[in-house]
C-alpha cells in the first residue's frame, strides 16, 4: 500500500513540478525519461589494453567504493575516468540528481594515453584534491577566468534532456579537452562569456542550435534535438570518506555513485526517502 501511495505521489510530482526557469543542478520537469532510442555515443578509439580494462570494470564495485577504487587503480586517475566514461557511470548531485559522466573523444583519448604513459609523462595525470579543498576557490592559484589546464581543472558542461542517459533523469556531465582542437570543447563564445563563479540565475544556457552556430557542430547528433547545456569549470576532490567528487566552480557537486535501476525507481526512491518511508 505504501509503495502504491508513493507511485501516485511520484506521478503527481512529475506532472506538477514545472519551475519557470531551469537553474543549475536543479531538477526540471524535463527530467522525465524520453522514449527516443538515442543513446549517448562513446569514443570508438581505444587500445586493446584499455578496452579489456574497461570491460573488466563493467558493473564493478571498485568504480564507486573508495577502498576498492584505490586498490584497483593505485593512483591512475586517468584510467579511472576512462572506465567511468566507458561504463556510463553516474554522479549523484544534490541528493539524487543522477548525471552520466561523458568525456569528449579527444579528452578520452588523451586520458587513455596518460593512463599507460611512462614515469616521465605521469605529470599529466588528473589531480584529485584532498578533503580540505571542497570548493574550487580554495585550490591553489584559483582565479576567476575561463582558464583550465586539463590536470587540476577541466572544461565541462551540464547537459539536460539527453535521451536514455544513465541514471534515468536525462542528465549528462560532459568534460572536454581544453584546446582549439577539441571539436566538442567550449566554443569561443562560451570562453569569452564565461562567468561560472556567479549566480546561476544570470548564466546563459545554450540550446542545440546556438551551440551548432558557435561551432559545436555535432552537439545535437550526440545528445539529441532537445538537449541544452550550461558550461562550467570542474575539478576533482575527495571527502572524509574517500568518495570521489566532481565539482563545478559554483559549488554544485556530485560523487561517483551506483546507477539507479531506471527512471521510475529513481523518482520513487527519492520521494520515499523524503517521506521517510
Amino acid at each position: 500500500m505504501i509503495r502504491r501511495q508513493v507511485l501516485l505521489l511520484s506521478a503527481i510530482y512529475v506532472s506538477l513540478y514545472m519551475p519557470p526557469n531551469v537553474k543549475s543542478f536543479q531538477v526540471p520537469s524535463s527530467s522525465r525519461q524520453n522514449s527516443s532510442s538515442l543513446v549517448v555515443p562513446m569514443s570508438t578509439a581505444s587500445s586493446s589494453s584499455s578496452s579489456s580494462n574497461s570491460a573488466a570494470a563493467s558493473s564493478s564495485s571498485y568504480l564507486v567504493i573508495p577502498k576498492e577504487r584505490d586498490d584497483h587503480y593505485n593512483g591512475n586517475i586517468a584510467q579511472y575516468l576512462v572506465d567511468l566514461h566507458d561504463n556510463q557511470a553516474t554522479f549523484n548531485f544534490c541528493g539524487g540528481m543522477m548525471f552520466q559522466l561523458v568525456l569528449s573523444n579527444k579528452l578520452r583519448n588523451h586520458l587513455e594515453g596518460v593512463s599507460s604513459a611512462t614515469t616521465d609523462e605521469q605529470n599529466q595525470q588528473p589531480f584529485v584534491f584532498d578533503k580540505s579543498h571542497p570548493r574550487m576557490n580554495q585550490i591553489p592559484n584559483y582565479n576567476k577566468s575561463s582558464n583550465v589546464d586539463n590536470i587540476n581543472t577541466f572544461h565541462g558542461r551540464e547537459i539536460r534532456q539527453v535521451p536514455n542517459a544513465s541514471g534515468g533523469m536525462n542528465f549528462v556531465l560532459q568534460l572536454s579537452y581544453a584546446d582549439n582542437d577539441d571539436p566538442e570543447g567550449w566554443t569561443k563564445d562560451e570562453i569569452n562569456r564565461y562567468d561560472g563563479w556567479g549566480h546561476d540565475s544570470n548564466r546563459e544556457w545554450r540550446k542545440g542550435n546556438q551551440l551548432i552556430d558557435e561551432g559545436y557542430t555535432n552537439f545535437r547528433t550526440r545528445y539529441g534535438s532537445d538537449a541544452f547545456a550550461l558550461h562550467h569549470r570542474f575539478y576533482f576532490h575527495y571527502d572524509n570518506a574517500g568518495r570521489f567528487w566532481l565539482s563545478a566552480e559554483d559549488g554544485c557537486e556530485g560523487f561517483a555513485a551506483p546507477t539507479p535501476g531506471g527512471p521510475a525507481d529513481s523518482i520513487v526512491n527519492r520521494i520515499t526517502s523524503l517521506m521517510g518511508l
